[in-house]
């Protein structure tokens, strides 16, 4: 059947028309080729970078600073919010619900168990951690820095403090907001991601499975 493709080719084109519409036509074979030659390589980067997460929870002596789940739209929280009233606040969105609960199955999936599960007061922190693990503890260090920047060295300061405490072996879990992760580590995680962190204060590895 291919060949009589071509030869209708031939007959309806000029040659030099006929050549560049193979030319393109075997360009186009080659890069699917490609594509499907490189599949597995991307797999195994991706099971490599999961492995290399599970070995550094299972050495312990870190912490995942995790950034809380996909939130409603919004930037910050609603004048006038209250620490104590979910309802005035900026919350988990559907999705974000279901990023945290993916974010516990991985866990589960994996018999990884965090020694602590620390979170900042704002709900949609809570509530991340609630649905990923089930528990939480607060911890004001990872309450949000957004509108008080003026407590954020002091925070940072304490944040670290308790991380050259992590013993091995074990590991926690901070949930908190992207102002504070990047005051501690210098990058800017999106939601529902985060990193693992060193005793001093390095970044061991990113951290995302959504």
């Amino acid at each position: 059947m291919m060949a009589c493709h071509l030869v209708i080719l031939n007959c309806a084109f000029p040659n030099d028309v006929a050549l560049l519409l193979m030319n393109r036509r075997t360009a186009f074979l080659r890069s699917l080729a490609l594509i499907c030659a490189t599949r597995p390589c991307f797999d195994a980067a991706a099971q490599t970078q999961t492995d290399e997460l599970q070995q550094a929870l299972r050495r312990g002596g870190c912490a995942l600073v995790l950034r809380h789940a996909q939130t409603e739209s919004g930037i910050g929280d609603p004048p006038g919010f209250r620490l104590d009233a979910c309802s005035t606040q900026r919350n988990l969105s559907a999705e974000g619900k279901g990023q945290a609960q993916k974010i516990g199955v991985w866990f589960k999936a994996r018999g990884l168990e965090p020694q602590r599960v620390y979170s900042s007061a704002w709900c949609r922190c809570k509530d991340t951690a609630d649905l990923a693990f089930g528990r939480h503890i607060l911890l004001p260090e990872l309450n949000s820095t957004f509108e008080a920047r003026s407590s954020q060295e002091a925070q940072t300061a304490g944040l670290k403090i308790r991380l050259a405490n992590l013993t091995p072996g074990n590991f926690e879990v901070w949930i908190t907001h992207q102002v504070n992760i990047s005051a501690l580590t210098g990058r800017g995680p999106s939601m529902a991601s985060g990193f693992i962190v060193g005793r001093r204060g390095e970044v061991v590895a990113p951290f995302s499975v959504t």
